[in-house]
């Protein structure tokens, strides 16, 4: 972008302003014979930059200066005034904004010369008006990079800071209890064991503070991914709760369910077990002995699911809210036994969360407890049926609507409008005749596994004979069972709730 001076004239006629510029589409050329701003002549560019002809802008009572925006026009005005008023000054440059003819602002950048006669008096101005919305969005976008980018070395930082500290002070212990263990020999047993405990805790807490960090690493740099399937809500939440069943049972703490049965949800199911054992473990932590912990889940809308965990402890004091999630500041308290934590869990829960594309918030008030509340991904009750015989359509419905009431049950009888279907939404199980129109079930089912990424749609295909060599394809490409005919209810309905649970 140039700039001009105010002391070095740029332009001594009209015919060396049209010489220096070459027309383009971000800058026009003006004059004016008289100190009457509003009364300039415009070359035809001045519509590409304001969306306003030459006429348009004529019709107006300030001319092209009624485009100004408010917010601009007072400070230009000043600038103009002061430079028409000094005899001395040859050349003007202001940046403004103005409103275009679609409403939206635009960033101009105008340069204004002088023409004088041989008595040193202005005969006309003359000038060019160049758009710089680009120039003005790089640099805005510049500025908030430098300002982020700030932000994250302070973060940096504080993290570091913090971490150096977490990192060293578990030592102090091991060293100081295993010096003692090793140059007094005189201890007693129940010495010895006392130390013992206090080394392997430290121990213990050094490992999960590593590990926390460990992960939360990989996931902020893209070494761990995120591998989506169709995980049961209910199954999920009591592996947790069996992993923490001796934290609870040492302060006589019980956890309290209230999920539906065939509630599923669509994420990696090693990353959302951290995150429910994680919150799980902070709320038997800081929960008083004798008392109870809830955990519930449910639809948050028709594509999320909302999982909550509450407890009646002590409750997050204000002032420390805003540490919650934040890596780098330091939020670890003690548990109401005394029990560790390494500061990191919540900042790891909340970076899965968000991998998941989930959100995740809390409410909390002192001595009456805390819920935590995330969202992530619903895997859809759906079942599809691809099958272009009434016969066997109508028998499934049948048995679905019997023994799976909660699942929807769409319907096709060709693999081509089964892969449009899929494109549009995940099935929980897809039924598939072998012998199908256009496409057969082999067919159908090397297309949904190219498609696939990382979740892995469960399929039961119906056979009426079956060869061995068509069976062995089939199983290289996972599936979940052959049906034969005549079809069993019993075994149908086995192996429907195997594939669905």
């Amino acid at each position: 972008m140039m700039e001009v001076s105010n002391k070095d004239s740029i332009i001594n006629s009209e015919s060396d302003l049209f010489s220096f510029i070459k027309e383009s589409d971000t800058i026009c050329v003006w004059k004016s014979l008289s100190k009457d701003f509003t009364k300039k002549v415009f070359s035809e560019n001045i519509l590409k930059i304001t969306g306003y002809s030459f006429n348009e802008l004529l019709d107006k009572a300030d001319g092209f200066y009624s485009l100004v925006s408010p917010e601009d026009f007072t400070f230009i005005s000043k600038i103009y005034n002061k430079f028409i008023g000094n005899s001395d000054e040859e050349n003007c440059t202001t940046i403004y904004r103005i409103i275009g003819k679609d409403q939206n602002p635009v960033w101009l950048k105008e340069w204004i010369s002088v023409k004088k006669n041989t008595g040193g008096e202005i005969d006309s101005y003359y000038g060019f008006i160049q758009n710089i919305n680009e120039i003005k969005k790089n640099e805005y976008f510049l500025l908030t990079e430098n300002e982020n980018l700030h932000k994250l070395n302070k973060s940096k930082d504080n993290f570091i800071s913090i971490l150096s500290h977490d990192l060293r002070a578990p030592f102090t212990s091991i060293l100081g209890f295993s010096e003692i263990l090793m140059n007094e020999p005189d201890l007693t047993q129940n010495e010895k064991n006392e130390y013992l405990n206090y080394i392997h805790e430290s121990s213990q807490n050094q490992l999960q503070l590593i590990n926390n960090l460990l992960d939360w690493s990989r996931l902020q740099t893209g070494r761990m991914r995120v591998e989506s399937d169709r995980i049961h809500v209910l199954s999920t939440v009591f592996n947790c709760i069996a992993s923490l069943t001796g934290n609870a049972i040492r302060k006589n703490i019980d956890i309290r369910t209230n999920i539906p049965e065939n509630l599923f949800i669509k994420t990696d199911e090693k990353l959302i077990t951290q995150v429910i054992t994680n919150l799980l473990s902070n709320a038997i932590k800081f929960s008083h002995e004798n008392k109870h912990i809830e955990i519930s889940a449910g639809a948050f809308n028709d594509d999320k699911i909302e999982i909550i965990v509450k407890d009646f402890g002590i409750g997050i004091p204000e002032h420390s809210k805003e540490k919650l999630f934040k890596v780098d500041k330091k939020f670890s308290t003690d548990g109401t036994k005394g029990e560790k934590g390494t500061g990191l869990g919540l900042s790891l829960v909340k970076e899965i969360v968000d991998k998941h594309l989930g959100d995740i918030w809390f409410f909390s008030e002192v001595d009456k407890g805390t819920e935590f509340h995330f969202t992530v991904q619903a895997s859809q009750n759906i079942i599809l049926l691809v099958d272009d015989d009434k016969e066997e359509r109508t028998y499934f419905e049948s048995v679905l609507n019997d023994y799976f009431p909660g699942y929807e049950l769409i319907l096709t009888d060709n693999g081509y409008e089964a892969l449009l279907i899929i494109s549009g939404k995940i099935p929980s199980l897809i039924i598939a005749k072998h012998e199908g129109p256009f496409m057969d079930g082999l067919q159908l089912l090397k297309s949904i596994r190219k498609a696939e990424k990382g979740f892995k749609i469960p399929i039961i295909v119906l056979v009426s004979d079956i060869q061995e060599g068509i069976k062995k394809l089939y199983n290289e490409y996972t599936i979940t069972a052959i049906l034969q005919k005549p079809f069993n209810v019993n075994k149908v309905k086995e192996i429907l709730h195997s594939a669905l649970n």
